[in-house]
Parts: C-alpha cells; sequence; structure tokens
C-alpha cells in the first residue's frame, strides 16, 4: 500500500502545523509517558483524513512496528543528541543553539521518513482511531485519548 507516498509533503507539512499548536501537550507526552511525537501526530492526520481517503486505522500491533521501525534511529541517535542539545544549551549563543535545533530537525525528518516506509509496507487493520491504538500502547485509554484530542490545523 504506497498510498501515502504522494502525501509526504503534506503530511509532515500537517504534522509541523499541529506540532506548532501542540507543542506542550506533545512535549508532555514525550517527557512523561516516551510517546513518540511524529508517531502521535501521525496517528492524528490519518484519523482526521480518513473520511477523504477511506478507512485508514492501524491496529495496535502496526503502532508497535512503526515504533519498532524507528526505533533504533531514536534511541542511538536522535535522543542522545536531543540530551546533547538540551545540556549544552546554556553554555550556547542564540545562533549557535538555533544550529543544533536545525541538525535535530533534519534528525526527525530521517524518522519520519523510516516511518512513511514502513507505513508504506502495511495494510489498515485496525478497529479503534490511530490515536486510541497508539496511545494504548502507553497504558493510555480511549478516555485518555479523548481527553488528549489534539487540535486539528
Amino acid at each position: 500500500m504506497a498510498v501515502l507516498t504522494q502525501f509526504d509533503s503534506q503530511l509532515w507539512q500537517w504534522c509541523d502545523m499541529s506540532y506548532a499548536q501542540n507543542k506542550a501537550l506533545c512535549l508532555e507526552l514525550q517527557n512523561s509517558c516516551q510517546v513518540n511525537v511524529n508517531l502521535l501526530l501521525l496517528a492524528q492526520y490519518l484519523d482526521i483524513t480518513m473520511d477523504v481517503s477511506g478507512p485508514q486505522q492501524y491496529s495496535t500491533d502496526q503502532w508497535q512496528s512503526l515504533m519498532s521501525a524507528v526505533g533504533e534511529w531514536d534511541e542511538r541517535f536522535l535522543m542522545p543528541y536531543r540530551k546533547l542539545r538540551k545540556l549544552a544549551k546554556s553554555s550556547l549563543n542564540e545562533q549557535e543553539y538555533q544550529q543544533m535545533l536545525a541538525v535535530e530537525l533534519m534528525m526527525e525528518r530521517k524518522a519520519q521518513r523510516t516511518i512513511l516506509n514502513k507505513l508504506n509496507e502495511l495494510s489498515p487493520s485496525g478497529q479503534a482511531t490511530n490515536l486510541v491504538s497508539y496511545l494504548s500502547l502507553f497504558g493510555l485509554s480511549d478516555m485518555d485519548a479523548n481527553e488528549i484530542g489534539l487540535i486539528a490545523p
């Protein structure tokens, strides 16, 4: 199912806008529950665009496979770099810090490509919304997903 390849640019632009509107919530879920923000926003995007493009509900197992696909990259490169950036913040000038943020964004884009490649290998087989299925991996319930209810851009 290579349907999403055509939406690559549109998808991640939408995710960028959604992240900008929901940054505090996304970071809270990332820091407190270890939620992958790219996957969180993808789940929301798929749920919102489902009416237009037909059912695209992925199962909890499929969300787990997406997490696994990007997990090694995140653990080996992205998370250590993010930690380094946070530690270095107090010793960098604003321009240097912005450069570090730009590198981190490039690393996020690499993770997004990995996610999209894996997603294109899957055929939707979920019964619940993507947000509910994804958040259930972190012990969050349907009610939690409804309360989280990210704001759509």
